[in-house]
């Protein structure tokens, strides 16, 4: 499912957002339990950002930060999307979310490591995990 230095692309719901990236030779991909992504409930697909380009739509994004606002979280202004965010633990990278690659789906991951974003590595000085979610497909 995934290749590393494969060229990926994807876009928000509506399509007025498209973005494409180079995936990482070891792809980080987890859920967050801070406030913001707890509501979201996104996957995340880490990837450095000079890997990363918008290819449409770059006017229609619209930011949105809080707390430190060291991360900066991007939507599609017009169906809401979130399509990816700046990293606060790494801001040389973006967290693109999983279910906006073209071809992906958070259905085909079984388990999925969850960051413990409530407790974030530059406020507690230890970057770690507080569990995982996990998704099984049901016999028929």
């Amino acid at each position: 499912m995934i290749e590393g230095g494969k060229i990926y692309e994807g876009g928000c719901h509506c399509r007025t957002v498209r973005f494409r990236f180079t995936m990482p030779a070891d792809p980080v991909i987890r859920r967050c339990n801070c406030t913001i992504c707890a509501m979201k409930g996104v996957v995340m697909l880490d990837v450095p950002m000079a890997d990363c380009e918008t290819t449409e739509g770059e006017n229609a994004l619209s930011l949105y930060t809080f707390g430190s606002g060291q991360a900066k979280h991007r939507f599609c202004s017009k169906c809401g999307i979130h399509t990816f965010h700046q990293l606060r633990s790494e801001p040389d990278h973006y967290g693109i979310n999983l279910a906006c690659i073209d071809g992906m789906t958070i259905y085909d991951l079984p388990e999925v490591p969850v960051f413990d974003g409530q407790n974030h590595p530059a406020d507690s000085g230890s970057y770690g995990y507080v569990g995982v979610m996990r998704y099984e497909k049901p016999e028929i």
